[in-house]
Formats: structure tokens, C-alpha cells, sequence
């Protein structure tokens, strides 16, 4: 495992693609994301694709297409764990975590339920507010555990 860690600034082409993925703007992420990715050194790429995946994922999501979303946030969520806990200025560990959620809430519900977990992205968009836990911002009946925000903390 790479143990990366970072306390640097984040880059502003990074910063553009966390700015879209934190407004929900997600296929536009993965632009801003890939662009980066194809520019990007062996050993930083899966560390791009590792968040543009998740990107779209949650876009998938949004279209209520169950299989993409399942398929991306995994593969997104294996790319960034050896990455964690921090690398360019990004909380790894907990968009792992996040990915992992909104995974495991996908699978738990299952297909048939895609649209109502879908309906959740919207509600965990965002900065979560002050004093807000930002693991347990929306809740989806029959799931043990509420779903984290959907944002990326630098």
C-alpha cells in the first residue's frame, strides 16, 4: 500500500474538478477530472480516476441506473484506498468512506430501489452545516446507517 499524505495546498485545476463534484455538477467533474488524469504521472492516475469514478457514479445515480453506479463508486473507492488518508490537499480517507456508503446503501437496497436512493443525492449535496455530522446527513428507510454528504473535504 502506498501510504501517501499531504498537508499542501490543492492544485486550481483539482480545486475546479472537487468545486464541480461538491455542487453535484458530476459528469462535468469527470471532464475537469480526465483532463488532469491524461496529463498525470503513473503513479498519480489512479488517484484522478480514483475520484473521477466516483464522480461518475453518483452520476449514474442520478440516472438511476443501478448497475454503472454500483460498478464506478467500487472501482473508485479500490483506485483511492491507497491513497489514505490524504494526498494533493484531498481528505481521502473520507471520500473512501463516502464512496463505501453510498456503495454498500446501493447494494443493501438493491435495484429495484435505485430511484429512492437516487432521490437521496440531491438531499447530501453540498457543504454539510456547521455542527452538522457530515456521515449521517440523509436517511433511507430499511438502512441501518444514515448517508454521508456528498462533498469533498481539502
Amino acid at each position: 500500500m502506498v501510504n501517501y499524505s499531504s498537508t499542501e495546498s490543492v492544485d486550481p485545476s483539482l480545486k475546479e474538478g472537487i468545486d464541480l463534484f461538491n455542487r453535484g455538477e458530476y459528469y462535468r467533474c469527470h471532464d475537469v477530472l480526465e483532463a488532469i488524469w491524461m496529463e498525470a504521472d503513473t503513479l498519480e492516475k489512479p488517484f484522478y480516476q480514483g475520484i473521477l469514478q466516483i464522480a461518475v457514479g453518483l452520476y449514474h445515480l442520478g440516472n438511476h441506473n443501478w448497475q454503472g453506479a454500483s460498478i464506478l463508486l467500487g472501482e473508485g473507492v479500490n483506485r483511492l484506498r491507497p491513497f489514505e488518508p490524504a494526498y494533493a490537499g484531498v481528505d481521502v480517507a473520507r471520500l473512501v468512506d463516502c464512496g463505501w456508503a453510498w456503495l454498500t446503501t446501493l447494494h443493501q437496497t438493491g435495484p429495484d430501489r435505485v430511484a429512492e436512493v437516487a432521490a437521496a443525492v440531491p438531499l447530501a449535496q453540498g457543504e454539510p452545516e456547521a455542527g452538522a455530522d457530515p456521515d449521517a446527513v440523509v436517511a433511507i428507510a430499511g438502512i441501518d446507517a444514515p448517508l454521508p454528504a456528498l462533498y469533498l473535504f481539502t
